[in-house]
C-alpha cells in the first residue's frame, strides 16, 4: 500500500469541486485501482452548521456520503489517462446507512475500495469512521465522462 498524501491543493487538480462543496482535505492512502484512504476535518465553520441544526450541529449524512463519493473519485481519477478532460458522475447509491452523527471537531476517516470496474463505471463500497468507529457507509456506482 502506497501512502501517497496529497493535500487539498492536489484534490483541486482532480476534482472539479470548490467551496462550500469540497468535502476532502486530504488523501493519505492510495492504492491504485483498489483502495483509497481521504481525510475530511468537521468544524463548527462549515456553513451548512447554521441551519443543521441551530444549538445542535450536524453535518448532513448526504454530505457524509458525499465526502466517500468524491475521496472514491479520487481513487477513479488516479485511473484515468488526462483527468483534466474527465468528470465522474454518480450513478447509484446502495446500502447506504447513517450509523452515528457527525459533530463539529470530529475527523471523518473516509475509506473507499474498488468492487468492480469495466469501461468506464465501477461499483465501490465506502465507510466513514471516527475514531476508528463506522459512522455511515454505502456502496456506489459512478461513471468516468468526458467534461
Amino acid at each position: 500500500m502506497e501512502s501517497k498524501i496529497i493535500d487539498v491543493q492536489g484534490i483541486m487538480k482532480v476534482l472539479p469541486h470548490r467551496y462550500p462543496m469540497l468535502l476532502v482535505d486530504k488523501i493519505v492512502e492510495i492504492e491504485a485501482g483498489k483502495r483509497i484512504v481521504g481525510i475530511k476535518n468537521v468544524t463548527i465553520n462549515e456553513p451548512y452548521f447554521q441551519g443543521h441544526f441551530p444549538g445542535h450541529p450536524v453535518m448532513p449524512g448526504v454530505l457524509v456520503v458525499e465526502a466517500m463519493a468524491q475521496t472514491g473519485g479520487m481513487l477513479l481519477m488516479d485511473h484515468v489517462e488526462d483527468p483534466d478532460s474527465k468528470v465522474v458522475y454518480f450513478m447509484s447509491l446502495d446500502k447506504v446507512k447513517f450509523r452515528q452523527p457527525v459533530t463539529p471537531g470530529d475527523q471523518l476517516r473516509l475509506e473507499v475500495e474498488m468492487i468492480q470496474f469495466r469501461g468506464k463505471t465501477c461499483r465501490m463500497r465506502g465507510e466513514a469512521k471516527v475514531d476508528g468507529r463506522v459512522v455511515a457507509e454505502a456502496e456506489m456506482m459512478a461513471r468516468i465522462m468526458d467534461r
